[in-house]
Order: C-alpha cells, then structure tokens, then sequence
C-alpha cells in the first residue's frame, strides 16, 4: 500500500472521529440544554431538593438563587433528604435558605432522613413539615481520624514527615494524636459547633439554651421534634406543597415549579470524571483527609 493511501485513511479515519465528536456534543446539548425560554410563566411554587450526603453546596445555591428572581415562583419547597454533611457547604447553603426567606415563603419537607447537617439546612425556613417517622436533628459535629502506624509497621514501612509548625501534621494516620493535637480539634469542633446551637436559635426562633439542651447529637423522630419545635407540622411532601401555596396566596393546587438543568461543559466532565476516578483511588488508599463534618 503506498503512503499516499495510508495518509489518505488516515485523513478519513481523523474526520470520522472529528464528526462523531461534533454530533455527539451537539446532541448532548439538545438533550440536556437549560431551558430559560421554555421556563413556566404562570404562578407556581419551586422545588428543590436536597439529597445525600452535603459536600457541595454548588447546585442548591443555584437553584435557590433561580428562584430567588423568578418573579411567578411565589414560594419555593425545600426537599430534604440527607444525613448532614461537610460544614462548608452545610453553612452555604443555610445562608441562601435564609436569604431567600427573607424575600419568599420557605417550606422544608424531610423526606426519611434530615440530620444534622441536614437539619442545620432547612432550620431557617418559614415552616419545617417532616414525617412522623423521619429522622432528625442530632445536632452535632464530629472529626473521624484513623491511625494505621502499627499496620505500616507490620508490613515494615516507615514514614517522615518534615513540617515548619507543631500543628502542621495534626491528625495524620502515621501518628498517634498528642494530647496539644486534641486540645485544638476539641477547640474547632467546640467552635462549630457553637455555629450550629446559634444558627437552629436563629432559625427556629428559639433561645439559645433551649437549643443547646437538645445539641448533643441525639436523633429525634418528626413526631419528637415537632414535640420541642425543632419542626412545625407533621406532613409529606404534597403537604408542603399545599402550604407552600396557601401562604403564597395561591388559589387552588399551586403548579410545581423545577428548576433548569444544569449547563453542562463537556471538557469539564473529561476532565472532572478522570480527576474523581484518580481522587477515588486515593481515597480507598489514604482516606478522605481532614474534614469536619455536621453527621
């Protein structure tokens, strides 16, 4: 075969793959492009929801900002159905609750599980609906370290770490902690979680101690917590939705509202699923690092 033939192939096999990749973005995009013209123009009520554990606060931020400045969203129903999650995100997304409360109506539905970070979450909505038999509060921070020095040493390997500061390598699984190491995640977790009693008062319209007594990371029931107004009514999700509607002033069954999908970026999702398969190895080996989570 001569090499005018080979480049020739090669040259088609190259357009092929070019205009398989072009149509394959562009079908994407039909199927998944963000819908603003298409947006509801009657009144409605939105929904979010929350689900799983809370480690980014990116998606719910956006939605509850969306609805924000939809003039026809009259109320917004927070769907929550999480055991809590990274304090971050957890405090990110308790602002935007709260600044969209301040402007709209705000009713949270807990699904089977709303705890700790979960809770901390929906606290300040203008009324909290939860099953009787959902899970809830434990309002309560924690830091999980693992120590696996007598392993490495086992299978004889040694570590040595070169740090410019005491703290620098707190928590590593290669040592033990020092009691100066507990004395300082002891003084942030004592610090976040302080965050949480004052932020369920705020929410709840709730004192402080009140609060602070039931702060222990104990779990309520709904039927519990609507005892000690940590919740306010008893109710599935059609529930909230109806008072969502009511306080909205809305006649009859209020339309639900969901928010647009999320623009996608392709290169974003090459990039981001290599990093997260590599990140997922790392994690299986040396843990997920340091993180103080509401759970």
């Amino acid at each position: 075969m001569s090499a005018k033939k080979i480049l020739l192939i090669i040259a088609g096999l190259f357009a092929g793959l070019l205009v398989m990749l072009v149509g394959a973005v562009l079908l994407g995009r039909l199927l998944l492009k963000s819908d603003d013209p298409n947006f509801p123009l009657s009144q409605g009520i939105g929904l979010v929801e929350i689900k799983g554990m809370i480690v980014d606060s990116g998606e719910p931020v956006r939605q509850l900002r969306y609805f924000l400045k939809k003039d026809n969203v009259k109320a917004v129903v927070l769907r929550v159905d999480s055991p809590g999650g990274v304090v971050g995100p957890s405090q990110e997304i308790y602002q935007e609750v709260k600044r969209l409360a301040a402007k709209k109506k705000v009713v949270v539905s807990m699904g089977s599980l709303a705890a700790s970070g979960g809770y901390y979450v929906a606290a300040p909505a203008t009324v909290i609906y939860a099953n009787p038999g959902t899970i809830t509060a434990s309002i309560g921070v924690l830091i999980k370290f693992s120590n696996i020095e007598g392993l490495l040493g086992k299978i004889g390997i040694k570590s040595a770490t070169i740090k410019t500061g005491t703290f620098k390598d707190a928590g590593s699984p290669d040592r033990p902690l020092s009691a100066e190491d507990r004395a300082m995640f002891q003084a942030v977790i004592d610090s976040t979680h302080e965050q949480f009693v004052r932020a369920v008062a705020e929410g709840r319209k709730l004192p402080v101690e009140v609060v602070r007594q039931l702060a222990d990371g104990r779990i309520l029931s709904g039927e519990q917590a609507k005892a000690v107004k940590l919740v306010d009514k008893l109710g599935n999700l059609q529930d909230a939705v109806d008072e969502a509607g009511r306080l909205a002033g809305i006649s009859g069954e209020p339309e639900l509202i969901l928010p647009p999908k999320k623009k996608v970026n392709y290169l974003d999702l090459l990039v981001g699923g290599a990093e997260e398969r590599f990140n997922g190895v790392l994690n299986k080996t040396l843990g997920r690092g340091l993180q103080v989570t509401y759970e």
